[in-house]
């Protein structure tokens, strides 16, 4: 894609120049400006907003023009890394993804999980990590997961310049402690406990909170009933926004978890490229006068 006249015009948040010594494209800034977390908060009970994860800049820079917020989510152990969970996860991990994202974007909101034991013990330990992701990658925030609990940390990251989304109801890195990946708040017991977990982390300051994996009458009381945008993932359509993994909604992985819509089957397109490409190779049909270069 060029960065003429014709692509300046694109209502995209990206354009690109062509560097010539790597055949790469590279994003420029295009005249829009970057979402703000005072913007972002400003939507409870407005406009859904739309959140997917991102990994790398070039996933950044497609999904960019679509989207309010990208996460860089600790996901990326199983999508990238082949992890069999989130807890291997690392803080090395998640400032060199997070910062291919944000280079690669430049209208979303960029939010980046904090791993699993980078944030748990202390107010004081979160805001180390805090710090290093937040000037590591130029992210405009973090998220972290749980309830009452983790509250007073919420605040004090709040309280100390580091935007904060919270995570409620399923939440991965407790896995162990949940014991599986179900749907939480089928208990009268565990949907008061979920409501108070998310009514403690809004009220610790996040500007935003992550509603997974809990039945839907369960997240609309807690859209209800939290002054801040609430995000489902397997939650209700009445939640102030959502939030899917990337490749999950592409298609890219065999399984599909009921909460997921699949967008595209991109894990077909991929094999039948491969698979051309390979029966090409194998006949010397690939390359053709038109890739190869001739003597001047």
């Amino acid at each position: 894609m060029n960065s003429g006249p014709a692509a300046q015009k694109q209502p995209m948040s990206t354009t690109y120049t062509l560097d010539t010594s790597t055949s790469r494209a590279h994003p420029t800034p295009a005249p829009m400006k970057r979402l703000t977390v005072p913007q972002v908060a400003a939507r409870k009970g407005g406009e859904p907003l739309v959140m997917l994860t991102a990994y790398t800049a070039r996933m950044a820079q497609l999904l960019d023009p679509h989207c309010d917020l990208l996460l860089v989510g600790d996901s990326l152990g199983q999508v990238i890394y082949g992890l069999p969970s989130t807890l291997p996860v690392t803080l090395d991990m998640m400032c060199a993804h997070g910062a291919a994202v944000v280079r690669g974007s430049y209208h979303a909101v960029v939010v980046i999980d904090m791993p699993f034991g980078s944030y748990e013990a202390s107010p004081e330990q979160a805001f180390a990590s805090a710090a290093r992701i937040m000037a590591e990658t130029g992210a405009a925030g973090v998220k972290l997961e749980g309830g009452e609990a983790m509250a007073p940390t919420v605040a004090f990251l709040s309280q100390r310049g580091i935007p904060v989304i919270g995570h409620v109801g399923l939440t991965p890195q407790a896995v162990n402690a949940l014991g599986g990946y179900g749907a939480r708040g089928r208990s009268n017991a565990e949907h008061a406990k979920i409501v108070a977990d998310a009514r403690a982390i809004a009220e610790a300051g996040a500007f935003a909170l992550v509603a997974e994996g809990v039945i839907e009458p369960l997240a609309r009381t807690i859209t209800a009933e939290v002054s801040c945008p609430v995000i489902g993932i397997g939650a209700s359509a009445e939640c102030d926004g959502q939030v899917l993994v990337t490749e999950d909604m592409l298609g890219l992985f065999e399984r599909t978890p009921r909460f997921v819509k699949r967008y595209a089957d991109m894990a077909s397109l991929i094999g039948e490229a491969a698979a051309s490409y390979a029966a090409e190779v194998r006949a010397r049909a690939f390359p053709t006068a038109d890739q190869t270069y001739a003597p001047k």
